[in-house]
C-alpha cells in the first residue's frame, strides 16, 4: 500500500467549558438557581455578594482574561445558547426605571441584541470588582412583601397542635405519649402508623413495656382527636370524617338533621370507593336507608375537609416566584405592556476586590490555581447574566406574540410554538424550551409559566386557527356555566365548540377536562 499526504477540511461543533455552563444555568429553575450560587460562594473565595447596585455597563464579555477563538464564538452562535453582547447586558441591568422596564412596543427600548462580539486581550483592571446584573427597586420596604418570608413564618400543625396541649392537665407519661403522637402526624394530619407499631418500636421486646405504651397511646389518641382542627389524628379518611360528623353542633337540630348525620356516618364507615362513585342505591342498602337520605348525608360530607392539616402545610414549597414581571402602561386602545425581569430573584455578586488585586500584583508559586478560580467567578458572574437577558429577551418575544392574552384573557390566547420564538430571536428551539422550564411570569390575570403561553393549533370552520389553551379555557367556561343537574358530556362539549367553529373531536375533549382536572359528566351531577 502506498503512503500518502491530503488535506481534508472538516467543521466540529465545540463547546466550550464556560458555553456549558451557561447551557446550564439557563436550564435551572429559580430555587435551583439559587442553590448553584450558594454553592459557588461556598467553593470560590473570589466570589462574594454585594448589595450595592453598580453600573452594569463595567462588566462583560470584553473583560474576560481568555480570548475567544472564533471557531468557538461561531459554536456559541450555533449552539443551543447564544451569548449576548455586553451593550445587551447593559440595557438590563442599569439602575434607572427607564432602562430597566422598556415597553415592548417602544423601538427606542428595545435592548441592541447585534455586536461584534469583540474581545480586549487585556482587561482594566478597574472591571476586576465588577458586579452581576442588579436592579433598582421602586418600592419602598413597607410596600414591598416577600412572599417566602411570610411562609417561613406561618405555624407548623405541630405547633399549633403542642400549643394546645398546654392547657391540658395531664400527667407527664399522658404528656409524653400525646406528645409523641403529634410529632408522628404526617403533613395532612394523619396518624399513619397504628398504635401498636408505634408502642413496639419504643418497647422493643419488653411486652409489659409494649402494653403500657399502648394504653397510654390510645388515652393519648382520644385527646389528640379533640383537639382543632377537627379531625386531626385519624388513621383513615374514613375516620377523619366520622370525627367531624360527631363534633357538628347539635343545638337546633330536628329529627331530619340527625337521621342525615346518622346516615354520613355510616357512610363514612363503609368503602371509601362507594363514596367516589356516588353509588347512592349500594350506599342506601349498606346503611339502611333511602336514597334521598344519602343524597342529603353526602351533601354533608362534601363540605368537610379531608386534609385537616391542609392549612398548615409549608406553603413555602408552593409559593411561585416570578422571574419575569409584566404590568400594564395606559388604557384603552392605547395601552402597552411593560416587561421586566424580577429584581427579588436576581442573585448580586461579584469579584473580590482586595483578592483580585492581590493576586494581580503577587504572580508566584500557586497563582495560576488561583488566576483558574478567579476566571471561574467571572465566567460565572458573567453567565447569570446572560441567563436573565435570555429570559427578558424571550419574555419580550412572547408577550408580543400574546398581547390579546394580556388584553382579553385566555380565551384570546393564539397559537404559538417554539420554533416561532426561536426563528426570531435566532436562537435554537432547545434553547426556548429550556427558557420556558420552570420559569414564571406575573401577569394581569395570574402567574404563569412561560410554557403556558405556547399551544397547538385547532382548526377552525373559517380555515384559521385556534390555541389549544383557548379552547381549554373555552371549555371550562362551558362547565361552569352548566346545569348541574344535567351536566355536560364530552360529546356534547364537542358540538358545542363545532357551533363556535372550533373543530375538536370528543376524544380532545376529554383529554383537555382530564387536563383541566374536571370530573366526568357523571360525578358532576348534582345530589
Amino acid at each position: 500500500m502506498k503512503q500518502g499526504l491530503s488535506l481534508r477540511v472538516s467543521q466540529h461543533l465545540a463547546l466550550t467549558p464556560q458555553l456549558q455552563q451557561s447551557i446550564r444555568l439557563l436550564q435551572l429553575s429559580t430555587l435551583e438557581l439559587s442553590q448553584e450560587v450558594e454553592q459557588m460562594l461556598d467553593d470560590n473565595p473570589f466570589l462574594e455578594r454585594t448589595a450595592d447596585e453598580a453600573a452594569r455597563e463595567e462588566f462583560g464579555l470584553d473583560s474576560a482574561d481568555a480570548p475567544v477563538r472564533d471557531d468557538d464564538r461561531q459554536a456559541e452562535g450555533d449552539g443551543d445558547f447564544t451569548p449576548g453582547p455586553s451593550a445587551s447586558a447593559a440595557e438590563v441591568a442599569v439602575a434607572t426605571p427607564e432602562a430597566e422596564t422598556a415597553p415592548i412596543d417602544s423601538a427606542d427600548g428595545e435592548p441592541d441584541w447585534e455586536g461584534d462580539g469583540t474581545v480586549d486581550m487585556a482587561p482594566d483592571d478597574s472591571e476586576w470588582g465588577s458586579d452581576a446584573p442588579a436592579r433598582a427597586n421602586n418600592l419602598g420596604d413597607d410596600e414591598r412583601t416577600d412572599a417566602t418570608e411570610l411562609a417561613r413564618s406561618q405555624e407548623s400543625l405541630q405547633s399549633f397542635l403542642h400549643r394546645q396541649a398546654l392547657g391540658l392537665r395531664l400527667s407527664e407519661t399522658d404528656r409524653a405519649a400525646l406528645r409523641f403522637l403529634i410529632e408522628s402526624l404526617n403533613d395532612d394530619g394523619y396518624l399513619e402508623d397504628s398504635l401498636p407499631a408505634l408502642a413496639s418500636g419504643l418497647a422493643g421486646d419488653d411486652n409489659d413495656q409494649f402494653d403500657d405504651l399502648v394504653h397510654h397511646f390510645q388515652v393519648a389518641l382520644g385527646l389528640l382527636q379533640s383537639l382543632e382542627p377537627v379531625g386531626v389524628g385519624a388513621r383513615n379518611l374514613g375516620e377523619c370524617l366520622t370525627i367531624q360528623l360527631r363534633a357538628l353542633a347539635h343545638a337546633g337540630e330536628d329529627a331530619d338533621d340527625t337521621r342525615v348525620r346518622e346516615t354520613a356516618i355510616a357512610i363514612c364507615r363503609q368503602p371509601m370507593e362507594l363514596l367516589a362513585r356516588r353509588d347512592f342505591k349500594r350506599l342506601a342498602t349498606l346503611t339502611r336507608s333511602n336514597e334521598e337520605e344519602v343524597r342529603a348525608a353526602l351533601q354533608q360530607i362534601a363540605r368537610l375537609e379531608p386534609k385537616p392539616g391542609r392549612r398548615f402545610v409549608d406553603v413555602e414549597r408552593n409559593v411561585v416566584v416570578p422571574d419575569v414581571i409584566v404590568t400594564r402602561v395606559g388604557n384603552g386602545g392605547s395601552a402597552r405592556f411593560r416587561v421586566m425581569l424580577n429584581p427579588e430573584v436576581m442573585p448580586r455578586l461579584r469579584v473580590h476586590d482586595i483578592y483580585a488585586g492581590a493576586l494581580k500584583q503577587h504572580k508566584g508559586e500557586g497563582s495560576q490555581a488561583l488566576s483558574q478560580r478567579l476566571q471561574e467567578a467571572r465566567w460565572f458572574i458573567k453567565n447569570i447574566q446572560q441567563r436573565f437577558d435570555t429570559i427578558l429577551r424571550v419574555s419580550n418575544a412572547i408577550v408580543e406574540r400574546q398581547k390579546s392574552f394580556f388584553v382579553h384573557g385566555e380565551l384570546a390566547m393564539r397559537p404559538l410554538v417554539l420554533r416561532e420564538i426561536a426563528d426570531e430571536l435566532g436562537l435554537h428551539e432547545s434553547t426556548i424550551s429550556r427558557v420556558t422550564t420552570a420559569k414564571y411570569m406575573a401577569t394581569p390575570y395570574g402567574t404563569v409559566e412561560l410554557k403556558y403561553f405556547f399551544g397547538s393549533a385547532l382548526g377552525t370552520e373559517t380555515g384559521g386557527n385556534a390555541s389549544s389553551t383557548a379552547v381549554r379555557a373555552l371549555i371550562k367556561q362551558f362547565v361552569s356555566a352548566e346545569d348541574l343537574k344535567k351536566p355536560l358530556s364530552d360529546s356534547q362539549i364537542s358540538e358545542m365548540l363545532k357551533e363556535q367553529g372550533i373543530e375538536c373531536a370528543r376524544r380532545t375533549v376529554a383529554k383537555y377536562r382530564e387536563a383541566l382536572r374536571i370530573a366526568p359528566a357523571n360525578l358532576r351531577k348534582a345530589l
